[in-house]
C-alpha cells in the first residue's frame, strides 16, 4: 500500500493509533482510546491497535509501563519545583533498568505559579536516588515538561553535589542563583549506576546561546527578558565550572538538566521519541497496517523536531503507511506522509470549547478521520489538501 494514499474501500484494515498526550487536556492513553472509539463508530470491522506514545516528557512512564507488563511502579515522596512535597514514582523494568520521568518530579504543572528564577529540580534527584537505592543498574531519565532552568543543579544537590558561592556557602535553589556560583564540589556526589544513565530528550537545543535553554524555554516557564538574561548568565557560569559539552544537541533540554546530568554524571543524550516508540512496539505494529493515526495538542513547526508526531510520521513513511493527524490546533502545513488532518478546535467551534470537553471532540475527530479514510480520493490523497 502506498503512503501517497490508498484507494478507499470498506475492507477491514489494521489502524495503529499512536498519539502524544494533549497536554493539560488528556493523557496519551485517553487520547488513543477516544480516537479509537470514534473510528470504530464509522468502521467497526477494522482492527484498532492503540499505542500511546511520549517523547520523553509527560506520560513517558505510562508508555513504558504499558509496553512492559513486568514493570513495577515504586512510589516516592519528592520535593516539587516550588519546594512543596508531593507524590512521584519511578518504574522498574526487567534487567535492573529504571525509568524516571522529570515531569512527575519537577514538572511545570506541579507549580502553584511559575517562578522562573527559583524553580528547581531537587525532586528529580530524590527520585533518581530512590531508584539507585532500589537496585537500579541503569537509568533512563525522561526529560520534558520542566518547571526550572537550573541546569540540573537541584537534582545533583539531592544526589550529594554542592554548588557554592564565594564564601563557601551552598547556593539557594533555582537557576537565578547560579550567577553567584564560585565553586562546584562533586566529592559527595553519588556515583551513577554501573550500566550508566541515558537522558531521553525531546528537543535538540544546546545549553547556551539564542537557541539555548534560557532563551527558548525560559519564557514558557514565566521568565521575562531580564530573567532570561540572568538565567542564561547562570547557565554560562555553571558550564565554565562544571565542564562537559554545553553545545551538545539536547543539552538544553529541561532547563539544562540534560547538560547537568551529562557533565556531572556521565549521562548520554538520546532522542526520547526514538527510544520510546521502539519500547512501545510501534515499528512492528506499523508493519502491514492500513493507516496510522497520531496527534498532539498543538501541531506546529516544532512538532517534527524530536516530538511524537514527527517520530510516528518517520516510522510510518519507512513502513509505507499513510498517516492521519488529529490535533487540538493545526498551525503548520500538512507534513509529508500525512494525508489528512482534523483540528478539534474546528470541530468544537473554538479552542476553549475543545479543551473543555477534549474526549468528546477526540471521538468526533476519530470518526471524521475514519470517514476520510473511507471516502474516495478527490483530486489527490484522502482528505484533500
Amino acid at each position: 500500500m502506498s503512503g501517497s494514499g490508498p484507494a478507499a474501500d470498506d475492507r477491514p484494515r489494521r489502524v495503529v493509533i499512536a498519539p502524544d498526550s494533549f497536554k493539560g487536556s488528556a493523557t496519551a492513553t485517553e487520547v488513543a482510546a477516544a480516537l479509537g472509539d470514534g473510528w470504530r463508530s464509522r468502521r467497526p470491522h477494522d482492527e484498532i491497535v492503540t499505542l500511546p506514545i511520549a517523547d520523553g516528557g509527560e506520560g513517558t512512564l505510562d508508555v513504558f509501563a504499558a509496553a512492559v507488563p513486568e514493570s513495577v511502579r515504586h512510589p516516592v515522596r519528592a520535593t516539587g519545583p516550588d519546594g512543596r512535597r508531593h507524590d512521584a514514582e519511578w518504574l522498574a523494568l526487567p534487567g535492573g533498568v529504571a525509568v524516571v520521568e522529570l515531569a512527575r518530579a519537577s514538572g511545570l504543572p506541579l507549580m502553584l505559579a511559575p517562578d522562573a528564577l527559583r524553580a528547581q529540580t531537587i525532586g528529580l534527584g530524590e527520585v533518581l536516588g530512590a531508584a539507585l537505592a532500589g537496585g537500579a543498574t541503569r537509568i533512563l531519565v525522561a526529560l520534558g515538561g520542566s518547571a526550572s532552568t537550573d541546569g540540573g543543579t537541584g537534582a545533583l544537590v539531592a544526589l550529594g553535589a554542592r554548588f557554592l558561592d564565594a564564601r563557601g556557602g551552598q547556593l539557594p535553589p533555582g537557576g537565578g542563583a547560579l550567577t553567584g556560583l564560585a565553586r562546584v564540589d562533586l566529592s559527595g556526589l553519588q556515583p551513577p549506576p554501573p550500566g550508566g544513565v541515558r537522558c531521553l530528550v525531546d528537543v535538540d537545543a544546546p545549553l547556551l546561546g539564542p537557541a539555548g535553554a534560557a532563551a527558548v524555554f525560559g519564557p514558557q516557564k514565566g521568565a521575562g527578558p531580564a530573567d532570561v538574561d540572568r538565567l542564561a548568565a547562570g547557565l554560562r557560569r555553571l558550564a565554565e565550572l562544571l565542564g562537559g559539552d554545553p553545545t551538545a544537541p539536547g543539552a538544553g533540554a529541561a532547563g539544562g538538566t540534560a547538560y547537568g546530568l551529562s557533565a556531572a554524571w556521565g549521562a548520554d543524550l538520546a532522542p526520547g521519541v526514538q527510544t520510546i516508540t521502539e519500547a512501545a512496539g510501534l515499528p512492528a505494529a506499523l508493519a502491514g497496517a492500513g493507516w496510522a493515526v497520531t496527534g498532539e495538542g498543538r501541531f506546529d513547526r516544532t512538532s517534527l523536531a524530536g516530538k511524537v508526531v514527527g517520530g510516528v510520521l518517520a516510522l510510518a513513511r519507512a513502513a509505507d503507511v499513510p498517516v492521519l493527524l488529529a490535533a487540538g490546533q493545526v498551525d503548520a502545513p500538512r507534513p509529508e506522509g500525512a494525508v489528512a488532518e482534523v483540528a478539534l478546535a474546528r470541530l468544537a467551534g473554538g479552542v476553549q470549547a475543545a479543551m473543555a470537553e477534549p474526549l468528546r471532540w477526540l471521538r468526533a475527530a476519530g470518526a471524521e478521520l475514519a470517514d476520510l479514510a473511507t471516502a474516495p480520493p478527490a483530486g489527490g490523497p484522502a482528505g484533500g489538501g
